[in-house]
């Protein structure tokens, strides 16, 4: 018999051991591994929101017709100008990126106006899903979902388009479904050699933040971005950036909108408001995660994105695989997609790596479904961190027996060691 002090005194105490409980699994379900540490977020978006944007959102939430809320608008406003690299209005919409694609669309296009558009990848395709329910004369340049637009073709289209019946060509900066990229000022040099009118709208969600962007410098029209990729915050925010021709073409459109007219929210946003009730608590979230970007440099982001980009590839190719985008000029500093062997399932794979090592992957989309995965190195990322990734995806190849040769992770280590081994290159300017 123990005991135990009461009150001073000493009495007898029973102790009794109880069995720990056994959780049974549903039917049909298999318990999963229970893990310790932090989940690894290896997808290209969302992605890893850092501590330091957490606790800031992690404030009361203001009165949004108050005198303090308009110092946190006035000052999210100032920054996404920056980070856009533009001089004209940003607008910020309580939205998805898909959100912020409709607020392009209905602002500058009526039913019937023709766009050129390409098929980079799945969100090519979704963008002009949307096109389509807007009764838009899509003209859609097909591609194999390996390589960035084609620029020959769009060039031909535009000069064979002698009567100016394009209003705009679309293109996806970033195709995050495949890790291809479009550099938007070579479609802004077509536009110019063409002498077409066309506006030139870009979709930069997973580009805004991870790779150079130049809203003004470049000569776009419409920039289209979100909140859950290289700006490191939770989804929810929606962002469009526009030139004076694309506010003086949507002041043309007689086209209806209401909730995503860009002219009432600008004339709300010269008092730092908005005219409906705004995401409070990610623009606190937004305002730091400027801050920790400008903190370590657009152009070091930018550069720091590249040799994560080239250590991953340097990984897959001593894999033995093949990366998704088949264009070395093209490659994404965002992301890198894997295609696996054929007779192997990428998701399969993804559902070892994610129950073994509790890390999750990007699952290949449409077409290239169970044949990519994705490897997102995006965002809030270091190199420690980019290195227990690529351990974790030889580890999985290992154990889902998918062909390869090893020494992958040593190889993309060397990468890193050589920290000036892929230099930025300077801003170019239209």
């Amino acid at each position: 018999m123990r005991t135990a002090r009461f009150g001073g005194e000493d009495k007898p105490v029973k102790w009794c051991y109880s069995a720990p409980t056994k959780t049974k699994a549903r039917p049909g379900r298999t318990p999963m591994t229970v893990h310790t540490g932090r989940h690894f977020l290896q997808i290209p978006g969302p992605t890893n929101v850092p501590d330091r944007v957490l606790r800031a959102m992690d404030m009361p939430t203001l009165d949004h017709r108050g005198p303090e809320f308009a110092e946190l608008g006035f000052a999210v406003l100032a920054a996404m100008q920056r980070v856009f690299r533009t001089k004209q209005p940003v607008i910020i919409f309580p939205s998805s990126g898909t959100g912020a694609w409709e607020a392009a669309m209905v602002n500058v296009f009526a039913p019937g106006d023709k766009v050129l558009m390409c098929e980079t990848g799945q969100f090519a395709v979704l963008w002009r899903g949307i096109a389509d329910k807007f009764k838009l004369d899509v003209d859609f340049i097909p591609s194999d979902w390996r390589h960035g637009a084609d620029l020959a073709e769009i060039e031909k289209r535009l000069a064979a388009d002698k009567q100016h019946t394009i209003k705009a060509v679309c293109v996806v900066h970033n195709e995050t479904s495949t890790g291809c990229v479009t550099p938007p000022l070579d479609v802004r040099k077509l536009l110019d050699r063409t002498n077409h009118p066309a506006l030139l709208m870009v979709d930069t969600i997973s580009g805004l933040g991870s790779m150079e962007y130049e809203h003004d410098a470049w000569g776009i029209d419409v920039s289209v971005a979100g909140s859950q990729k290289g700006l490191m915050l939770p989804p929810g925010l929606g962002f469009n950036a526009v030139s004076e021709k694309a506010l003086a073409a949507a002041k043309a459109n007689p086209g209806m909108r209401s909730y995503w007219d860009w002219q009432e929210v600008i004339n709300f946003n010269k008092l730092g408001t908005f005219p409906y009730t705004p995401a409070t608590n990610l623009l606190y979230g937004l305002r730091e995660a400027v801050r920790m970007l400008e903190e370590e440099g657009l152009e070091n982001v930018w550069s720091r994105h590249k040799r994560h980009s080239a250590a991953t590839r340097t990984a897959v190719k001593v894999w033995g695989l093949e990366t998704q985008c088949a264009d070395p000029a093209a490659h994404s500093p965002a992301l890198t997609g894997v295609r696996v062997p054929e007779g192997h399932d990428a998701d399969a794979f993804r559902k070892v790596v994610l129950e073994n090592f509790d890390m999750s992957l990007g699952t290949g989309l449409n077409k290239v479904k169970g044949k990519v995965f994705r490897i997102g190195h995006i965002g809030h990322f270091n190199d420690l961190m980019l290195m227990g990734t690529l351990a974790g995806v030889e580890m999985g190849l290992d154990l889902a027996k998918i062909p390869h040769r090893s020494g992958g992770v040593l190889a993309a280590m060397d990468v890193l060691k050589g920290r000036d081994a892929v230099p930025m290159a300077k801003a170019q300017v239209a």
